[in-house]
């Protein structure tokens, strides 16, 4: 078995790689590049699931970032257990034949109570007095404190948010080198965000982004230059491309509007009621899932969605199968935007009424995904002032909103989701070993196969 170590730079496409990117360049001038045909939805949970088990998401079950659970009758996203994934993971294909293999997975998605022997994720601690403090789950025990002790304390406020930069990307590829330095295990699996986070700020301009990419260049270009001093095979990929963006589609404010989506109030907020609605939709991107609860209803669902200004395609279940989505955890429609348009998971039709973590980065209450999570509200006269006030609570004990989160995705340049159906927006797939690519291009399930060949040929 070969060492072997597969970073995924999220949003990396050829178009990105070049005047800025000098470190990246030589590395595909000494390799080869393709790029990945990304599956439907491509976001990150799905393409991972993907490229890990080699299947589609009507077999791995992972059909978005986020979808409806029908038995507790609420809408989740980001879940961690790997126990969600069906399939045989990659690393047990091998370790069937090999019990000597070992597998470190670093930050890639579902890595809780995985199997790999080194796993790390974001974990924060939600303490009952309201405050959310930056922390990682790892395993094995121990792996968790001898990491912040050697890195710091996981930053997790630059990972995803406002204030998000380069700074824990960082951070998560020093944690590769801890672990190569420490245990060398035969695959690594190193997920890098940063790219995707500014690109949905700015758009795949490449001019908007030429700091970002020079960021990201010398983090990559340490991390490969690292490996192969240990004579790794090194494989560089991404899950999908940033496509320009400038509308937003409001599915879930269309279906209140007709009487189908069911509200709850609480302290005079909103909130989504799931469980009590005739159809709602779960966003992800330019991608959405539509749940209706009467199948009598579908019909009238249907051509609503189809009649949305800014939406492309309404999948039945004849285009899920088409595109690999018939799965019980997907809508009873899949809904793809325009490529300049993304879904937005906004159901109030009065900003007063908004949900008290609608202006707040609070990814796991909103029932969808929310792009705005990554700016702070251009309303607020200073907001530096206001989330120091808010901080300074924080220090004294009391309980504080951080809100200062827009409700309105109008400052988006950068989605996915959808097949960006432009070869330079594509997702790359570039190794160090060009013989064990003998194609241009691949489709996303054949990923896994490339990455087998890379360990034992």
């Amino acid at each position: 078995m070969h060492k072997t170590v597969v970073i995924d730079v999220v949003g990396l496409t050829p178009e990105l790689i070049g005047e800025h990117t000098p470190h990246l360049r030589a590395f595909v001038e000494a390799g080869k590049c393709a790029s990945v045909e990304p599956i439907l939805p491509a976001v990150t949970c799905s393409a991972q699931s993907t490229y890990l088990t080699g299947l589609w998401p009507e077999e791995h079950g992972i059909v978005g970032n986020g979808w409806y659970f029908k038995d507790e009758a609420e809408i989740k996203f980001w879940r961690q257990s790997n126990r969600l994934v069906a399939g045989e993971k990659v690393w047990e294909t091998v370790r069937r034949q090999d019990p000597a293999f070992t597998c470190a997975k670093l930050f890639w998605w579902y890595n809780m109570y995985s199997t790999a022997d080194w796993s790390v994720t974001p974990r924060p601690m939600y303490p009952a007095d309201g405050r959310k403090i930056p922390d990682i789950y790892a395993q094995p025990d121990g792996l968790r404190d001898a990491l912040q002790q050697e890195l710091g304390q996981f930053p997790l406020f630059t990972f995803w948010g406002p204030a998000s930069s380069i700074a824990s990307t960082e951070w998560i590829a020093a944690s590769a080198r801890y672990i190569e330095m420490h245990y060398a295990p035969t695959l690594s699996l190193v997920y890098l965000p940063h790219l995707d986070y500014c690109l949905q700020r700015k758009g795949p301009d490449v001019s908007a982004i030429a700091e970002e990419l020079q960021a990201i260049d010398r983090v990559c270009g340490d991390l490969i230059a690292f490996y192969e001093k240990r004579d790794a095979r090194i494989l560089l990929l991404s899950e999908y491309g940033i496509m320009p963006v400038s509308r937003q589609v409001h599915i879930n404010r269309a279906l209140r509007e007709a009487g189908l989506l069911a509200v709850r109030e609480e302290m005079g907020r909103e909130l989504l009621d799931a469980g009590a609605s005739r159809a709602f939709a779960v966003a992800d991107h330019q991608v959405a899932h539509v749940y209706v609860a009467n199948p009598q209803d579908r019909a009238s669902v249907e051509k609503l969605l189809a009649g949305l200004e800014g939406v492309d395609l309404v999948l039945d279940e004849e285009g899920k199968r088409e595109n690999h989505l018939n799965h019980d955890r997907a809508g009873d429609f899949v809904v793809v935007a325009d490529k300049d348009a993304f879904f937005t998971y906004y159901y109030w039709l009065d900003d007063a009424r908004a949900p008290d973590f609608g202006k707040c980065v609070d990814i796991h209450r909103k029932p969808g995904y929310d792009p705005a999570e990554l700016f702070l509200d251009p309303a607020l006269p200073f907001p530096k002032a206001k989330i120091a006030w808010k901080l300074l609570q924080k220090k004294l004990g009391f309980r504080y909103l951080l809100d200062v989160i827009p409700l309105d995705g109008g400052l988006v340049k950068g989605s996915h989701g959808r097949p960006a159906g432009d070869r330079k927006r594509d997702p790359v797939l570039i190794s160090n070993r060009p013989d064990l690519l003998d194609r241009d291009r691949y489709a996303a399930h054949a990923v896994r196969d490339i990455m087998l060949a890379h360990i034992r040929e």
